[in-house]
């Protein structure tokens, strides 16, 4: 389990450098698709390394609160604001990509700095949770 936790948590913080380089770029859809992906692998990483095999979905906030007894306490606090991101980001990644078909909206009218800075924001504090659950979980075992 360790190995591919891991694996998603490098992986998703090479996401993290390319939506940072796409907002820097002011491609900010992209911004958001990427900071999205990093924030559901990083999720994916901590359910993976406490043993849980999580739904093949985008969103595993529910996962991480029916499973919260499973982590430690520091971990416990912060999953309210972790599923809320990861939430919040899942039903930003269609319309990230594709806009909203349906009213001829295209992403780049969805998605402006404000949102993209806000998901990279996002991104980077649930990475860091990650990256800490995973060398305490790595340390410990």
């Amino acid at each position: 389990m360790e190995a591919l936790a891991r694996d998603y948590l490098k992986r998703a913080e090479a996401r993290l450098v390319i939506a940072e380089e796409a907002f820097k770029r002011g491609y900010y859809p992209e911004a958001v698709r990427y900071s999205q992906e990093c924030v559901e692998l990083s999720l994916k990483a901590c359910l993976r390394m406490v043993g849980i095999e999580y739904p093949k979905v985008h969103d595993v906030g529910g996962v991480l609160e029916a499973e919260s007894a499973r982590f430690p306490e520091w971990f416990r606090e912060q999953i309210g604001r972790l599923a809320e991101i990861s939430r919040d980001l899942a039903e930003k990644r269609s319309p990230s990509m594709y806009g909203i078909e349906a009213a001829g909206k295209p992403p780049g009218e969805l998605f402006g700095e404000k949102e993209a800075e806000e998901a990279l924001r996002n991104a980077k504090q649930v990475h860091q949770i990650a990256r800490e659950l995973i060398e305490e979980k790595g340390i410990k075992q």
